[in-house]
């Protein structure tokens, strides 16, 4: 096993995502390398595979509602939805919903940036399984988390296409899970 096919879920799943990735450099700064996953999710039979996958880790009924992450994430969020027959709730970069929100500023390995969910996004104790598309720095994910969890929502499980570990994200993370179906 390579790098390249190391992920939570096993090495298939970790060569799918790798396989669909096309790395970028200089985006959206000099001296970042982008992992642009959008050659993936335009290859059905992949991302159904890569959907399944996350439905599979998880199990359908541990959770009620998926979140996704602005923007990529919100693809993932819902394919994984709709295969599940939940809803999905989107995590919007700051003033894109039009009703009252929760919000919460974090740094990412390129700036800072706010994330904001509606205050009224899930009831208390709903089941929210959390997805993005790649895990970098944890800050984006430690912002989404809280977000869920002050909205009332209850974290069922959080997982990521990609995790970027010389970032070091999982330990900003803490003690919380992460399930990464590539970590590169």
């Amino acid at each position: 096993m390579t790098d390249e096919t190391q992920g939570d879920s096993g090495p298939e799943l970790a060569a799918i995502v790798a396989g669909g990735t096309v790395d970028v450099h200089d985006f959206p700064k000099p001296g970042i390398l982008f992992k642009d996953l959008m050659p993936l999710f335009a290859d059905g039979p992949a991302f159904r595979r890569v959907v399944d996958g996350i439905i599979e880790h998880h199990g359908v009924a541990s959770f009620d509602v998926v979140a996704g992450v602005e923007a990529r994430g919100f693809v993932v969020a819902a394919a994984i939805a709709y295969a599940a027959g939940v809803g999905v709730v989107p995590v919007r970069k700051a003033g894109k919903l039009p009703r009252e929100v929760l919000s919460a500023t974090y740094e990412l390995e390129y700036g800072e940036a706010t994330l904001e969910v509606h205050r009224d996004a899930f009831f208390a104790g709903q089941r929210v399984l959390v997805v993005d598309d790649v895990l970098a720095t944890g800050g984006t994910a430690a912002a989404t988390l809280d977000l869920v969890e002050q909205a009332g929502g209850v974290i069922a499980g959080f997982s990521v296409l990609m995790e970027l570990a010389f970032l070091k994200g999982r330990e900003r993370l803490g003690s919380r899970t992460v399930h990464a179906l590539l970590t590169v």
